[in-house]
């Protein structure tokens, strides 16, 4: 863990014509391009499919028989990014834990406002919930805006009574679309590629009027109790800090069992760098303990 893959990134981020607040038109292909600009792994298999009328693309590891399956739900403000961009991450946590993934493509604001998004990956996760075997395992996991929608998703999950996930992994949520976290100034500086500013333009697109203070679009006002155990991990190097310390605030006081996972020096979803930065795979090596043990104690039960 050297300070010089610290730099290295920070400085590929800097540089980076990617803008999150920037035009949809634009931004999209600039951001899909950056997430699937390295090769995937020779033992990567993808194929397209959908859950729930909602498409989505199935993510295995060649000659490994998968023990359950983590539904991952892409970042990029809920108005960029795709399911093909979270290929990378999403294979890297399959690969550690053992397990399948699928990502889920759901429909992108301003086109699709709130509750699109939300709709889309809760009627993905009920389809899986409905075709897995008692036996085998569902883990949710979400990086940014993903985390945001799979926290919500839990608690519209919980409203329907759906089963639950054995566990959630959250990588640097957005949790309060008020956008009034104190690190948005503190880390300002610090953070190479997320502003407060792309963070309200992102959110207006999303919200559409919707209030931003409502416990569907900003969990930290929920109430968290009866969810699974939560994984939340971030950088200390993101404006998004304390919408992850919040909500793992939140959930402790709900009695949801859950760890914060804040690594130094590092940026926002700085797992998706794990091939070039040791604190990313680090994290996923944690990250895949956690549901190891989680979906151990189920299959225990």
């Amino acid at each position: 863990m050297t300070a010089q893959q610290r730099d290295m990134v920070d400085q590929i981020l800097r540089s980076a014509p990617f803008d999150l607040g920037g035009d949809v038109a634009a931004q999209r292909p600039l951001l899909d391009q950056m997430l699937t600009s390295q090769p995937l792994p020779e033992d990567v298999r993808t194929a397209p499919g959908d859950l729930g009328g909602i498409p989505v693309i199935f993510i295995d590891i060649a000659d490994v028989d998968p023990r359950g399956t983590i539904l991952h739900i892409h970042g990029g403000g809920f108005a960029l990014g795709s399911a093909a961009g979270s290929v990378g991450l999403s294979s890297d946590l399959a690969r550690k834990t053992g397990m399948r993934a699928v990502a889920v493509d759901y429909r992108l604001a301003p086109e699709h406002p709130y509750p699109a998004a939300l709709d889309d990956v809760t009627a993905a996760y009920r389809a899986l919930a409905e075709q897995a075997r008692s036996s085998d395992p569902i883990v949710v996991s979400g990086e940014s805006a993903g985390g945001n929608l799979a926290i919500e998703l839990l608690i519209a999950g919980k409203a329907e009574s759906l089963t639950m996930p054995a566990a959630a992994l959250l990588l640097s949520p957005m949790t309060d679309l008020t956008v009034s976290s104190s690190s948005y100034a503190s880390k300002a500086h610090a953070d190479p590629a997320i502003t407060e500013r792309a963070i309200r333009t992102r959110v207006a697109d999303y919200l559409a009027g919707t209030d931003a203070a409502d416990p569907l679009v900003s969990p930290i006002f929920a109430d968290l109790s009866g969810l699974p155990p939560l994984l939340i991990q971030a950088g200390s190097h993101e404006v998004l800090l304390d919408d992850a310390i919040r909500l793992a605030a939140k959930a402790a006081a709900d009695d949801v069992a859950v760890i914060l996972d804040i690594t130094p020096g590092v940026p926002h979803v700085f797992q998706a760098f794990a091939a070039l930065l040791d604190e990313g795979d680090a994290a996923l090596n944690r990250a895949a303990r956690f549901v190891k043990d989680n979906t151990a104690q189920k299959a225990a039960a």
